[in-house]
């Protein structure tokens, strides 16, 4: 698996969508969170930067010093942000040696782990956004997240429908809809 290809496809198809919509709209909350759209970007970013920290550092007990955020105003520049963040996540992962590992408080992770926390990040809060819009989207790159991140989920013929179940945001026939969850982010043994 090409993590970091995986990465940059998601990004593409994330801001792609993002871009078609109103920028005036970005006030509203994302779909299930406490907070905007627009403050929705600044936690990918925020995400998208510590996880490279992270990697970076081969950070070993806590979240690096590293916060970032998104100075700019208009939407088209936010989302240069939120690619430049994700293209330096992905630039890490794909210049991480086979033995890097770092601390997150899911799991110590190697680049794989930290490119499919990216990928969750940037899918999850797009589909947040694009819900509130009153869009449907989704993303055709989640059976290798689901795969890395989330050993215990069961089996479903739609990947992108089993990622909402495994982060609290959809419902799957005869499965209880989780309300708590968190990913696997060790490297499996």
């Amino acid at each position: 698996m090409d993590w970091s290809t995986l990465l940059d496809a998601t990004t593409d198809d994330c801001v792609r969508v993002l871009g078609t919509l109103p920028e005036d709209g970005f006030s509203r909350h994302a779909n299930g969170l406490n907070w905007s759209c627009r403050v929705t970007l600044d936690h990918v970013v925020e995400g998208l930067l510590g996880y490279t920290a992270l990697l970076t550092t081969r950070a070993e007990r806590r979240w690096t010093s590293l916060h970032g955020s998104l100075r700019a105003e208009s939407l088209e520049h936010c989302l240069e942000g939120v690619a430049t963040a994700a293209t330096l996540l992905s630039r890490t992962v794909a210049a991480a040696t086979p033995d890097a590992r770092a601390w997150h408080p899911w799991g110590t992770s190697d680049a794989a782990g930290f490119a499919a926390m990216g990928i969750t990040e940037l899918t999850m809060h797009t589909h947040d956004i694009t819900r509130a819009f009153g869009r449907e989207w989704r993303s055709e790159h989640c059976a290798p997240v689901v795969e890395r991140l989330f050993p215990d989920a069961p089996r479903h013929s739609d990947p992108f429908a089993l990622l909402l179940w495994c982060t609290g945001r959809g419902e799957l026939p005869g499965v209880p809809r989780r309300e708590q969850w968190q990913w696997y982010g060790a490297v499996a043994a």
